[in-house]
């Protein structure tokens, strides 16, 4: 028998570095805004009301809060979208209102708690958040993944092997500052003309029906946009059960933000009815049918957006699940990430799934984090989730794709250059002998590099 020798001394008791507590739920009250103060429940319900009641510019901005934004938001909000902008201004009032929810009404502490507020911070971004030195990285690009590069017909990008995106239209009902499809999606900016989808609805989906019948190789089909809610439901409708139609296709995955950003729509009863419709097909026919969305912070994590996970799990959708994107000012610390996981997998029934990396978008050095940051976050998260519900962080390289955070081949950490390597060609690369033997480079934030390197980015892109 071995014997266990007590401790001859007091054993110091440590915290952990984070300590887990359950948050219940809380829908904020949308009445505390001025301009929403006789706003009822079963309006706030409504998807079309939400859709009618968007905040689309400084007017109705100011018409809604009242008195309590001081004019220096509106201010910097506006130098924004005059100088920085790659997205214009949407925000339904479900993303509104989870908002600095407890900020009071004094307009001094409102405003403070206005910038401050994560979800702020990137869907509704102003000019003073900007990284003023390095607003954008020498080596940003409007189509930062290049994927209208790999369309294989208008709208359908055939990256991987055995998997292709459908981008169904180019709008989505709400915009966030870092959308990695900045240069198709939403309306143009003072910064940036937007590209426009030529084809027909009708005859674009046509073309990528037909490609998926031609090449059997495709398996899984992600289906977005923008955003798959701003489909009229029995176009979205007819379009997937053509998919189902094609024995090879096995997964489908439906991306929607709206299920955090209006989760009204996803409650309709025509929508319900309809996705129901199309999960008992999928049952049938052997078809994984996911919705993916995108939450980036726990306060976006309502009642109502449970409600709209469980109501899609309910009528038979297989899982959904979260694909978030990490940044600064929003996510980027373990305890901001894990409540969220918790929110996410714990009250809301929504997998945490993924963390992306911000694309290295123009004017979007203030979000994006560095690739050893990221590796940091990856190992500070692990082992407080269950394993099945502990996201990977990855990083989307252009031209490879995701890989863990922890993949990379090389890193010049002075430089802030990593290199990576990957296992197939993408579309555009069938041709191409050294595809697979090519170290393809990605780039962290200036800022987030010693002075050494600083000063060289300075000394060639100064």
């Amino acid at each position: 028998m071995t014997a266990i020798q007590e401790p001859t001394s007091p054993v110091a008791a440590y915290d952990q570095p984070y300590d887990y507590t359950r948050v219940e739920l809380i829908e904020p009250d949308w009445r505390r805004f001025p301009g929403w103060h006789d706003v009822t429940e079963a309006e706030w319900r409504d998807a079309q009301w939400q859709r009618v009641h968007c905040i689309r510019n400084a007017k109705q901005l100011r018409a809604l809060m009242g008195d309590q934004l001081e004019e220096r938001f509106y201010e910097d909000m506006l130098a924004d979208q005059r100088e920085m902008a790659t997205m214009s201004m949407l925000l339904p009032p479900q993303m509104i209102n989870t908002m600095a929810p407890n900020a009071g009404t004094d307009p001094a502490k409102v405003t403070e708690a206005w910038y401050a507020d994560p979800i702020r911070r990137y869907m509704l971004p102003v000019r003073s958040d900007r990284d003023t030195e390095w607003p954008s990285h020498p080596h940003s690009e409007r189509d930062s993944l290049h994927e209208a590069e790999m369309w294989v017909v208008e709208g359908l990008t055939h990256r991987y092997p055995t998997k292709v995106l459908a981008e169904m239209i180019s709008t989505c009902p709400q915009y966030c500052g870092h959308c990695t499809r900045m240069d198709l999606v939403g309306n143009s900016t003072e910064q940036v003309e937007k590209h426009k989808l030529s084809l027909k609805p009708v005859d674009r989906q046509d073309a990528m029906i037909e490609y998926l019948k031609k090449t059997p190789g495709v398996r899984d089909v992600v289906v977005s946009g923008g955003d798959v809610a701003n489909v009229p439901w029995p176009q979205l409708e007819s379009f997937l059960m053509r998919l189902m139609d094609i024995d090879t296709v096995r997964d489908i995955r439906l991306a929607t933000k709206a299920l955090a950003a209006l989760p009204q729509h996803w409650i309709q009863p025509k929508v319900v009815e309809g996705l129901e419709r199309v999960a008992g097909t999928a049952q049938r026919r052997g078809v994984n049918l996911a919705i993916h969305t995108h939450v980036n912070h726990a306060q976006s994590v309502t009642p109502l957006v449970a409600e709209a996970a469980r109501t899609a799990l309910d009528v038979g959708v297989r899982d959904v699940r979260n694909q978030g994107v990490l940044m600064k000012g929003v996510n980027a610390t373990p305890a901001e990430l894990l409540d969220l996981c918790f929110a996410l997998q714990g009250e809301a029934s929504i997998l945490p799934y993924y963390f992306y990396m911000c694309d290295s978008i123009p004017n979007a050095e203030h979000w994006r984090v560095a690739v050893w940051e990221a590796q940091e976050l990856q190992h500070a998260i692990m082992g407080y989730l269950p394993g099945y519900a502990t996201p990977r962080i990855v990083c989307d390289v252009p031209y490879v794709g995701k890989r863990w955070v922890h993949q990379l081949t090389e890193y010049d950490r002075e430089l802030g250059i990593s290199y990576w390597t990957k296992n197939y060609r993408t579309g555009i690369e069938h041709e191409d002998p050294e595809a697979l033997q090519r170290h393809y480079p990605y780039y962290d934030p200036i800022a987030t590099l010693p002075e050494t390197g600083q000063k060289w980015w300075a000394s060639q892109h100064g």
